[in-house]
């Protein structure tokens, strides 16, 4: 049998599971105390999980396939301010090298009230680089820079000046890093800046790094280590050595991994809720939403998942106002270090008294009780939820009535309540608090509150999500095994390299060249080569064109969905996100794994005066996840041979003329397992190129389909 292993690395436990690699079913999870204070720093508690996993359920170092761990490290440095100071060594010439010249003078960045990146910058002409770059960095050391950034204005089309810069820093003991290893868009400023950030981080994780692949040698482990990123998936150690910016977040990152790769998710909001807060993220067409990560309110080049915390979570204490209960969190009874009253026996909850509590020093007071018995108990927001009978009982986070209502009455008498309505004052507070960011966030997206559903992750998904859902009166579900999710989304994760550049109207050549980027960046990070799969974006606003690259360590790739259901059932989820009858939803063409399914509906107008046909359209997989929605469009009939002349002829009949020229409408072409998203080009030449690119190496007689619609002007 060959196995899986995930490890989260979280601030108090560190957590691993085994997976059985052919049926993705748990073979074992364990939990140990993450380990801040060894001699091996975290890797210390990574080693402790795999060693617990191995001999507990008889796992044979030899079987272990893929091992990945994800990690808060890098996060908690750049929130605790345990960064190192920074000096950046710019270089460049003319009009163009002026310019540089104020871009990488960077201000020191604030992490944090009184926490800072210290920054120190010195410019060289390139005509000075060869003379004057020992003494540069010399200068920079002195100074008390510690990592050195090498930022150039061009450096993502040539990189050897960044490159020189580097290797003499490496000369005299200095880490270094190079704008052009962050990103390869445009925008020195934000370039500059982003290196910054990855480069305070640098030496402390590859310090833990190297600790970590060390200990994985030692236990005789021959997968190879990878590191979750922000993004949702993983890469090698030793691009986390020139990368660790990448792994931001990647706590939240592999929560929604594993809720993708374990739920049929087409829209929704996926909340991770821990002991202190609850991570907010979209899902929409199945997949997640990135944006560009920001840090201390700086943007930054660092593709990673569209993350909103918020303080709440089942762990959330009480405040106390005049006479009344004032707010819910941001403290937990963790950092208070204190037990929840809710999952104490009820025989412990001994004649108990109502104190208050600063669980640090420059925090207001908090709720607490003191029994007979010298115990004291936290009064959280887990002990609320499970009063008002809202927490499942197989979730997690499910407790003992009777010892959490022992502990609430006081409370209760104090202001003159029922016990069930001072739960209820505390679980609304809180779910206000979570409701504001989810409104923003539908309201940002457009999801549609009529089929999106709330999905509950995380040791305290029983508390948050059942309730916020019938608050917010949107459907809700806890995820599979919700309490250890982020590290299933950590050993189901595949490899992923994302590939940027700034190109007007690009070429067929453009794209062949960033995608032969994009895979060999994906190969460096350990993926296999017949496992990988690129896509290619082009957003036209901003002239990028990306590169997004996934594969897997091992040579079979899995779908890792649920099995397929029933024509039936899947019209049922059509009818369902398009707001129709069963009964009038058909299917209109399908691959091996991907239906266009829709209806055809009759649009009203000036009270009836007007009536217009049209066509939703969903992409549906064969597990009934919903990867593609269209308002309206026409779906035409193909197979791999026959599709760019299809294509072709297809698109000179729907291009319009106008007076500002020809207008194509938008097209989507699905072939195989794969929809390639062709709706953000302009032109025919773009579309025909980018297909011809994209859709390389199928068998001639594989079935597509490609959809068309009106463009919106």
């Amino acid at each position: 049998m060959k196995v899986r292993i995930g490890i989260d690395v979280g601030g108090t436990f560190t957590d691993g599971v085994a997976i059985d690699n052919s049926s993705l079913n748990i073979i074992g999870k364990v939990k140990v105390p993450t380990t801040h204070s060894a001699e091996e720093g975290v890797a210390r508690g990574i080693i402790d999980v795999l060693n617990k996993l191995i001999s507990k359920y008889n796992i044979d170092p030899d079987d272990i396939i893929f091992l990945a761990h994800g990690t808060t490290q890098a996060t908690n440095a750049l929130l605790e301010g345990d960064v190192e100071p920074v000096g950046i060594l710019g270089t460049g010439s003319g009009l163009e090298g002026m310019k540089a010249s104020k871009d990488i003078q960077i201000d020191d960045i604030e992490l944090s009230p009184g926490k800072y990146i210290r920054i120190k910058h010195i410019y060289l002409d390139h005509k000075d680089l060869d003379q004057k770059v020992k003494s540069g960095l010399k200068e920079l050391k002195n100074s008390g820079s510690k990592v050195i950034v090498a930022a150039e204005p061009y450096s993502v089309d040539d990189s050897r000046n960044e490159e020189k810069i580097m290797a003499e820093a490496n000369n005299i003991n200095l880490p270094a890093t190079a704008t052009h290893q962050i990103s390869s868009l445009y925008g020195l400023k934000t370039r500059t800046r982003t290196a910054v950030i990855n480069a305070s981080i640098l030496p402390k994780m590859i310090e833990t790094a190297n600790m970590t692949a060390d200990s994985v040698a030692k236990a005789n482990i021959d997968a190879n280590l990878m590191i979750m990123r922000c993004d949702g998936g993983v890469m090698g150690i030793d691009e986390v050595k020139k990368r660790p910016i990448l792994t931001m977040l990647s706590g939240p990152a592999a929560g929604v991994a594993g809720a993708l790769m374990y739920e049929k998710i087409s829209d929704g909001i996926f909340l991770e809720s821990g002991g202190t807060s609850t991570d907010i993220s979209v899902i929409k067409n199945g997949q997640v939403m990135i944006k560009f990560a920001e840090i201390g309110n700086h943007k930054t080049y660092v593709n990673s998942l569209d993350v909103h915390t918020v303080g709440i979570a089942g762990g959330s204490m009480i405040q106390m106002g005049q006479n009344k209960i004032e707010d819910v969190g941001p403290r937990s009874a963790h950092i208070a270090g204190l037990p929840y009253a809710v999952f104490a026996d009820e025989d412990e909850i001994v004649e108990p008294e109502l104190i208050t509590i600063k669980p640090t020093a420059n925090d207001p007071t908090y709720l607490a009780i003191k029994c007979a018995n010298k115990k004291k108990f936290a009064l959280t927001l887990a002990g609320a939820a499970n009063i008002l009978r809202k927490v499942p009982e197989n979730s997690y986070s499910y407790g003992n009535y009777q010892a959490a209502y022992k502990a609430f009455k006081v409370l209760a008498d104090k202001l003159n309540q029922s016990v069930e309505e001072v739960a209820e004052t505390i679980i609304k507070k809180a779910a206000r608090k979570i409701e504001t960011v989810v409104k923003r966030l539908i309201e940002e997206y457009e999801l549609d509150t009529n089929i999106i559903e709330l999905v509950g992750g995380g040791g305290s998904a029983g508390v948050v999500t059942p309730y916020l859902g019938e608050f917010m009166n949107l459907k809700y579900r806890l995820a599979k095994n919700s309490e250890v999710i982020s590290t299933i989304g950590v050993a189901l994760a595949m490899v992923k390299e994302v590939v940027e550049r700034n190109i007007v109207n690009p070429s067929e050549e453009d794209i062949v060249k960033i995608r032969k980027e994009a895979e060999e960046a994906i190969l460096r990070s350990g993926a296999k080569e017949e496992t990988i799969e690129i896509e290619v974006e082009i957003d036209k606003e901003k002239n990028i064109v990306r590169a997004i690259a996934s594969g897997s360590t091992e040579f079979v790739k899995k779908d890792l969905q649920n099995g397929d259901i029933s024509r039936e059932d899947l019209k049922k989820t059509v009818a369902e996100s398009i707001d129709t009858e069963v009964n009038k939803v058909k299917e209109f063409a399908s691959t091996d794994s991907l239906l266009a399914m829709g209806s055809q509906e009759v649009e009203k107008k000036f009270w009836g005066l007007i009536k217009k046909k049209k066509t939703p359209l969903r992409v549906i997989t064969s597990q009934g996840v919903i990867k593609l929605k269209i308002n309206d469009g026409e779906v035409v009939r193909s197979d791999y041979a026959n599709l760019i002349a299809d294509l072709k002829r297809e698109l000179k009949q729907r291009t319009k003329y106008m007076d500002g020229g020809a207008e194509i409408p938008y097209v989507y072409i699905v072939c195989g397992s794969r929809i390639l998203n062709l709706s953000g080009l302009i032109d025919e030449e773009q579309v025909i190129s980018m297909a011809k690119v994209e859709l390389q190496g199928y068998k001639e007689d594989e079935k597509a389909f490609i959809i068309f619609s009106e463009r919106v002007s």
